[in-house]
C-alpha cells in the first residue's frame, strides 16, 4: 500500500473539529474533516500521495466537499484542485506561515458566494444571417462568390469565413456585456470565462453577497423572459468562489 497524504479542499475559520462524512475524493469513503491550527482550519481527507487525475469525477468530488463546508461556514476559501500534503504537520505549518493571507481572504469572502450564468443563442442560422446583413463587406463578398466554385474564389471564401468568425466573436462580447450590465448593481464583481462553441455567447461568474441572492434570481428571471425566443440561459449556484480566490500551494512550500 502506498503512502497516504492529506488532500486539501478549502480553508475555513474554526477552532472546533468538524466531520463532513465519508465524502472524500477518490470514492474510497474517506472522511472529510477539519484539521486546524489555532483559529484556522483546512478541510482535508486522506488520499494517496502523488498526482491526482483531473477527471470529472474527482473535480466534482472536490467541489462537493467545499459545498458541504459552505453549508456550515459563512466564509470558505477554496484551494486549487489536486493539492496534497504529506501529513497533518505540513497542513498546520502552512496555516501558521500563511496565516495573515488566509485571514484576509476569509474576511474578504465573508457571506459571499459565486453564481454562474451561461447564455446560448437558440437559432444560429438567424445569428449568422444577422451578422451578414449588418456587415456590408461580408455581405458584398458573399454575394460575389455565391454559386461560384472556381479556384479563384477559394481564398475569398476563407477570408469571408475569418471575417464571419471575427464578427461572431464581437457580437458575443456585446451580448455578454449586456448580461453583465443587468447584474452590475447586484454583483460585487464578475469574471467572463471562455465560451464553448459558436452558440454560447456568455460564460460569466458573479460574486454576490448572500443577502442579495433573491435580487439576482429576479434579474435572471427577467432576462429569461426578455430573451425567451432568442437565448437560452443556464443558471448555477450557490457555488464556491473559485473564480475570485486562487489559493495555490506549491510543492516547495511543504519543504520549509
Amino acid at each position: 500500500m502506498g503512502k497516504e497524504g492529506k488532500y486539501i479542499y478549502c480553508i475555513v475559520e474554526s477552532k472546533q473539529e468538524r466531520n463532513f462524512g465519508p465524502i472524500g475524493i477518490g470514492a474510497r469513503g474517506d472522511e472529510a474533516l477539519t484539521l486546524g491550527y489555532d483559529d484556522l482550519s483546512m478541510v482535508v481527507s486522506n488520499c494517496p500521495l502523488g498526482k491526482l487525475a483531473a477527471s470529472r469525477e474527482n473535480m466534482l468530488a472536490h467541489q462537493a466537499v467545499i459545498e458541504e463546508a459552505m453549508k456550515e461556514f459563512d466564509s470558505v476559501l477554496p484551494v486549487r484542485f489536486g493539492t496534497i500534503a504529506s501529513g497533518a504537520d505540513e497542513v498546520r505549518n502552512l496555516l501558521d506561515r500563511r496565516r495573515r493571507e488566509f485571514q484576509t481572504g476569509l474576511a474578504d469572502m465573508d457571506h459571499k458566494i459565486e453564481l454562474g450564468v451561461r447564455g446560448a443563442w437558440m437559432d444560429m442560422d438567424a445569428i449568422f444571417s444577422e451578422i451578414v446583413e449588418s456587415n456590408r463587406e461580408i455581405k458584398s463578398l458573399k454575394e460575389k462568390i455565391a454559386g461560384d466554385t472556381g479556384e479563384n474564389n477559394v481564398q475569398v471564401r476563407v477570408e469571408v469565413g475569418k471575417m464571419v468568425e471575427q464578427a461572431l466573436q464581437e457580437k458575443k462580447e456585446r451580448e455578454a456585456e449586456k448580461i453583465v450590465d443587468a447584474f452590475r448593481r447586484t454583483a460585487l464583481d464578475h469574471k467572463l470565462n471562455k465560451t464553448i462553441g459558436d452558440q454560447m455567447f456568455v460564460n460569466a461568474a458573479f460574486l454576490v453577497s448572500k443577502g442579495r441572492e433573491k435580487e439576482f434570481d429576479n434579474i435572471m428571471d427577467d432576462l429569461s423572459d426578455q430573451y425567451q425566443d432568442k437565448m437560452d440561459f443556464t443558471y448555477a449556484g450557490p457555488l464556491p468562489v473559485f473564480n475570485f480566490v486562487d489559493i495555490t500551494i506549491y510543492p516547495e512550500e511543504w519543504e520549509k
